[in-house]
């Protein structure tokens, strides 16, 4: 367990960085340069990452659990969450759509869903640190690039161009593929868990 949280600790935290210490991020790439930022960035982030999954993968071989096994149609509905964080996640990708110019962070939205999904049909202690974690993560930069969204627009931002209905077609279609991809075959495959079975 320990080794999950070093790898939340350590990769939320990089993510974080922006929403408690602004200034200080913007101090320090001023003095190492954007490229060098960027490659501390990215080196705490991927060994962020890797003892997640490790401490994640250790925590699963001798699980705490916490409260009985779920309903299945808490995991209908956690399916149905995942679809939408899918759809998200290429929203934030694809330039021009209708989602990202409404939502203006489709990407933290649909971590949020991702999480909650995760949260509502697992029942270990290692499966509340996790999405638990990123939950609580997600909800507070979301908060965040929502009061420098404000702040950029009280300054007189440039506007978001027009979003083109086929280009919102592009993001839907391409998280509804990447998520039956992944749910009917990565999941099991990667991690060890069919949702469908």
């Amino acid at each position: 367990m320990a080794m999950l949280l070093l790898g939340l600790v350590l990769f939320l935290g990089v993510h974080s960085v922006r929403i408690v210490a602004d200034g200080w991020r913007t101090a320090m790439i001023g003095r190492l340069g954007e490229g060098a930022w960027k490659g501390v960035y990215s080196v705490a982030s991927v060994a962020g990452f890797v003892l997640i999954v490790w401490g994640y993968g250790l925590a699963r071989q001798q699980p705490t659990v916490l409260w009985p096994a779920v309903p299945t149609g808490l995991k209908h509905l956690a399916s149905l969450l995942t679809l939408g964080a899918f759809v998200l996640l290429a929203a934030a990708y694809v330039p021009g759509n209708h989602l990202k110019a409404k939502l203006r962070h489709p990407m933290i939205l649909g971590v949020k869903l991702w999480a909650l999904a995760h949260l509502l049909v697992n029942n270990t202690l290692a499966d509340l640190l996790l999405f638990g974690g990123f939950l609580v993560w997600a909800v507070l930069d979301f908060r965040s690039c929502r009061q420098r969204d404000r702040a950029a627009a009280a300054q007189g931002a440039p506007a978001v161009p027009a979003p083109q209905g086929a280009r919102t077609a592009i993001a839907v279609v391409a998280g509804v593929v990447a998520w039956a991809g992944f749910a009917f075959w990565a999941h099991g495959a990667w991690i060890g868990v069919r949702p469908f079975g």
